[in-house]
């Protein structure tokens, strides 16, 4: 009977041990990846916030993603509903359609008259509001001129290593 709590004891310990290793290279891993990235400068123009990791200055094309100002549809009744405010979710939709539809105006004014090479590579309406964006990294500030935008991020898959399984 002790030596099978002794062995349930290490065998405890054993996996505590390599899901520590695990965050700790998991931590390392990050760190390394975040200092291979060309740093950007933070930007807080008229409160839109420009993701760090971007570099405004580059003139290779990146893909950004661009969060809008005005709440998804469900995010926006459920604040309405929270603030007491009347809200229906076909207005809240509307709002939405109107704001997509602002800033394709707003793109082909700032970026198409100038002839700035663009293209919007997927719109999102329901998570977040907003859309993704290839462009050359020095016509972000460009768009800075659009009331719609709230926030610019690099566009960037992050992976999570998973722990390593005890055999």
């Amino acid at each position: 009977m002790a030596m099978i709590k002794r062995g349930k004891g290490i065998l405890f310990f054993c996996l505590l041990a390599v899901l520590g290793f695990s965050v700790f290279f998991t931590q390392i891993y990050q760190e390394k990846e975040e200092q291979i990235e060309p740093k950007g400068e933070e930007v807080m123009t008229q409160n839109i916030y420009i993701d760090p990791k971007i570099n405004l200055k580059s003139e290779e094309e990146v893909i950004i993603i661009i969060h809008f100002k005005t709440k998804p549809a469900k995010v926006a009744v459920a604040l309405a509903k929270a603030s007491g405010v009347p809200l229906t979710i076909e207005k809240a939709e509307q709002d939405v359609k109107d704001s997509h539809e602002r800033f394709r105006k707003d793109v082909e004014k700032y970026l198409g008259q100038k002839q700035i090479p663009y293209t919007i590579v997927h719109t999102y309406t329901a998570a977040l509001n907003g859309v993704a964006m290839k462009l050359p990294a020095n016509e972000i500030k460009t768009l800075l001129q659009s009331a719609e935008i709230e926030a610019i991020y690099a566009n960037r898959e992050i992976k999570l290593v998973p722990p390593v399984q005890p055999s």
